[in-house]
């Protein structure tokens, strides 16, 4: 019964998933964290975008307009997204803008600036006439004139260093607006010969290639949508680099790694096993057990919908060395004529043991941190399923082996 169920549940395997995003081991509701979070739902400020080299800017530009044709990308930059297009349009906007305002920003004459008295007395006039129009009315207007009145009035009041505090604060910011703009209207024909030195080399080598910068359209904190946009863009680049493409080939390597670890463990175990047992078959009582715990294990992740991360796989070799290590007291005990082991200390010791790991490990649920978190929580999972292995179905195993024997005799 439980290598059939243990069989019927081998389809869930396809939903085993491995979470390769490292934000999603931290804690989500840290200000760090959740600001990131912020920054990558938008295409503009996400960190997780990809780089592609070319020969020169023409190779690259080519190559920038293939990608945009692509769904998951949100944004495509090169050098070349630096310079306007329709210059000659929007130059002639700007000059009509700069004809108009010229006098306004850049005056003849400015006036002295107000002496602290002339200052305090314009506050106490702006709160009179924001009380008396505002009166007793209810619309929003008067609401917000209310209010305004009533942060002035103590500022026009209050100390003089109140008041210098108050006008680095207002004003300061606008002069520098107002010197923005008087350098945007003046703005003249843009190349990439008259682009900053800086934003150049950011974007061309010495050498002549040119980067382009492609980032996704969709949230980049969802495992799918970015493994599509990588998708996508190999498709077009597949000497495409950078962190999306470096979180997934590093969970490949990881989960290759452990696969690749798990064999060679296994077989090692089993190569130990056939040293200490001498007997193939006393092997292979212990494997089975050892085998059906990590794939029902593996299983019951997929319908608790628990992912394989960086931080719980972990939890997958400590199954096979303790797990290995109760079927191997049931196989001793057995060839020493032990039959009766529901009843005996050694059930008792093991369970006792398994337990005892279990909680040292499983407290690791418990914590804030949700990688430390999942850790804990997937090692209580497998001890408990390479516990119930050992106690439940082992037994019933070396049962059929005893019947076997029997009937040969």
């Amino acid at each position: 019964m439980t290598v059939a169920v243990t069989i019927l549940g081998l389809p869930l395997l396809l939903g085993l998933r491995f979470d390769f995003n490292p934000l999603n081991l931290r804690a989500q509701d840290v200000e760090s964290v959740a600001t990131m979070l912020d920054l990558m739902k938008e295409p503009d400020t996400s960190p997780n975008t990809v780089d592609v080299l070319r020969r020169d800017i023409a190779q690259a530009s080519a190559t920038a307009e293939r990608l945009r044709d692509l769904p998951e990308v949100g944004r495509v930059l090169t050098l070349q997204s630096f310079v306007p297009e329709d210059q000659e349009a929007k130059l002639s906007l700007v000059e009509d803008a700069s004809f108009f305002l010229q006098n306004t920003l850049s005056p003849d004459e400015v006036d002295a600036e107000p002496m602290p008295g002339e200052t305090v007395a314009a506050l106490n006039k702006l709160v009179r006439n924001l009380s008396e129009t505002a009166g007793s009315l209810d619309s929003a207007a008067a609401v917000e004139a209310r209010r305004l009145a009533n942060v002035l009035a103590p500022l026009a009041n209050g100390p003089a260093a109140a008041l210098d505090q108050a006008r680095h604060a207002l004003i300061a910011p606008l002069n520098t607006m107002l010197r923005q703009a008087r350098l945007l209207l003046g703005a003249e024909r843009v190349g990439i010969e008259t682009l900053p030195p800086a934003l150049k080399q950011a974007w061309i080598s010495a050498d002549g290639r040119a980067r382009i910068e492609v980032t996704p359209k969709a949230d980049t904190n969802d495992n799918a949508s970015l493994h599509r946009f990588v998708d996508a863009v190999r498709t077009v680049t597949p000497d495409a680099v950078g962190k999306p493409i470096f979180m997934i080939e590093a969970a490949s390597s990881v989960v290759h790694a452990f696969l690749q670890a798990g064999v060679l463990s296994i077989v090692a175990i089993a190569l130990i096993l056939f040293v200490a047992l001498r007997r193939w078959i006393d092997v292979a009582l212990t494997l089975v057990p050892l085998l059906i715990a990590l794939v029902v294990t593996l299983e019951i992740c997929v319908f608790i919908g628990l992912q394989l991360n960086f931080a719980n796989i972990i939890a997958l070799p400590l199954l096979l060395g303790v797990g290995v290590a109760f079927k191997i007291y049931y196989i001793v005990a057995w060839r020493s004529g032990e039959r009766n082991f529901l009843q005996s200390s050694l059930t008792r010791a093991i369970i006792y043991s398994a337990c005892t790991t279990a909680i040292a490990f499983g407290s690791l649920w418990f914590s804030h941190h949700p990688g430390t978190s999942s850790m804990g929580k997937l090692m209580a999972l497998s001890l408990m399923t390479t516990l119930a292995a050992a106690v439940i179905f082992q037994p019933a195993l070396l049962a059929t082996q005893q019947q076997t024997r029997a009937d040969q005799a």
